[in-house]
Formats: C-alpha cells, sequence, structure tokens
C-alpha cells in the first residue's frame, strides 16, 4: 500500500475512533443525566451490597458501621452539609472535604457511584428528628464553664478546641461520648505533657510538638513555651482528657440539651 494512502486509512481510523469515543462518553455521561441532573447509575442491590462493604473498610472508622457517626457525622439521617446531590457525595468522597478530617479515596468512580448508593440506603424511608432544647444548651455550656476551655465565634478561650462549626464536623453520637467519656477519643493536640523545672516547680501544659531534645507547650494560660529537654525531670507525656466527664454532673435531658446545641453549630448560611 502506498504510503499516502496509509496514511489516510490510519488517519480516518484515529478519527473514527476518536469518534467513537466520544460518542461512548457522551453515552456514558447521558446515562447519568436525568432532568439536568446526576444521577447514580450504580443503584442496583448488588451495588448497594458492594459499597456496603467498600464503606465497612474504609468509611466505618469515622462514621460508625451503620453510618451513624462517630469522630464523622451520621450518614443515615439523609441530611448532608457539604452538598446533598448524587454527585456532590460522589465528589466529597473522592476528593475529601477542605477543612475537615473527611480524606479523599481513591477509587474509581463506579466504586465510589456503590458508597453513595449504600449511604443512600441507610436513610431510605428515614426523616431526621429534631428534639431537645438547644436554647437551653446554650446556657448551660456557659453555666458549666465550657467557655473557659472552648471557643465558639471568638468567645470563649483557646484552650480546648474551637467549637464555632463543630456541629458540621461531629455526629450526635461522638459529641454526646465527649461529655460523658472525654478520655475515648483525645487528640495528640491535647495530650498533657509535665514535667519540673530548674526551680523544681512542677509544670504542665497541652503539647504542641516535641523531639529529641526539645518541647514545645501551651501552659493553662494560654502561653506558648519552647524548652529544652536537658533541664527538665520526671517528664511526662499524658494521653487522657484535661476535660472532665458530665456523665454524673448534668442530668440525662441537660446532657441532650447541650448536644443538640453543639450539634447546631454549623457554618453561617448552611443548612440549619
Amino acid at each position: 500500500m502506498p504510503k499516502c494512502i496509509w496514511l489516510s486509512a490510519l488517519a480516518a481510523l484515529g478519527l473514527a475512533g476518536l469518534a467513537a469515543l466520544m460518542s461512548a462518553s457522551l453515552a456514558a455521561a447521558a446515562q447519568y443525566e436525568t432532568g439536568g441532573a446526576v444521577r447514580n447509575p450504580r443503584t442496583s442491590p448488588a451495588d448497594i451490597a458492594a459499597g456496603a462493604k467498600t464503606f465497612r473498610s474504609h468509611c466505618a472508622s469515622c462514621h460508625g458501621l451503620k453510618g451513624d457517626g462517630g469522630r464523622g457525622p451520621n450518614l443515615a439521617s439523609g441530611v448532608f452539609f457539604h452538598g446533598s446531590s448524587d454527585v456532590d457525595l460522589l465528589n466529597n468522597i473522592s476528593d475529601g472535604i477542605a477543612g475537615t478530617e473527611m480524606p479523599g479515596l481513591f477509587y474509581s468512580p463506579d466504586r465510589v457511584w456503590q458508597i453513595v448508593a449504600f449511604i443512600r440506603s441507610l436513610s431510605a424511608g428515614k426523616q431526621m428528628k429534631l428534639s431537645a432544647d438547644t436554647s437551653h444548651g446554650a446556657e448551660l455550656f456557659t453555666s458549666k464553664g465550657c467557655n473557659q476551655c472552648h471557643r465558639i465565634r471568638g468567645e470563649g478561650s483557646r484552650l480546648g478546641p474551637d467549637l464555632s462549626e463543630i456541629g458540621r464536623t461531629r455526629s450526635t453520637e461522638h459529641l454526646r461520648a465527649a461529655l460523658v467519656d472525654p478520655d475515648a477519643d483525645v487528640r495528640q493536640r491535647y495530650w498533657v505533657v509535665s514535667f519540673k523545672g530548674a526551680a523544681s516547680a512542677r509544670e504542665e501544659g497541652f503539647l504542641m510538638n516535641e523531639d529529641s531534645y526539645t518541647v514545645q507547650f501551651m501552659d493553662m494560660n494560654e502561653r506558648l513555651h519552647s524548652l529544652t529537654k536537658a533541664g527538665l525531670t520526671d517528664y511526662k507525656v499524658e494521653k487522657s482528657s484535661k476535660m472532665p466527664s458530665y456523665k454524673d454532673s448534668l442530668t440525662p435531658s441537660e446532657i441532650e440539651h447541650l448536644v443538640a446545641y453543639l450539634s447546631s453549630l454549623r457554618p453561617p448560611g448552611g443548612v440549619p
């Protein structure tokens, strides 16, 4: 075959292949579209079962085996605070959510669609129920001294976590557990370092950073320190929480009011 004819045939084949690829892509995109909205193409019982398996192995450590929350938000209520469409969920799972502990999950879209289908199945036939009194919870937050360690929208202390938007990143189950058993989940940022210094007086504070030779911490008056370890004695790092348990100091109903208030703390203009 003359070279020019062979090149022409190859070019024609390339254009035909490109056209076929574009046609297939458009067809694949079209199957997701329903009235201008992206539709999950993987919603069969087999897909939901496969999504449940992936969820248990990669998502349950934060969101709970049944998706009802833990360190991460409750996904079983059917209420989502970073977009509620199928494609929003797909993107949040695939890319993660900036400003939260939610990482991206590097899987094919089909496998992520299966996770979305499983999450949707958790809330099928359910409606979110609002209970407890958030205003009473706000009063308890102040009267019980929570603001002596925590800040909300610029008011309060920096010793504990800023709670201004805690409702978008923590489920009600996790918030309730933090109130009654704060030692159950203590992040490294809130480990407490203690030691005796040059004056033999014992000092303590929240561990910010340490290496073999130095330690940086914030004392209980919110002052930052950096010291060499060589001059310190009886050096300890405790992984328990400085926050007291409210299991016995609050009634069950008061705990629910306080949980409701904390859960209501979300970004301005967000979903209530």
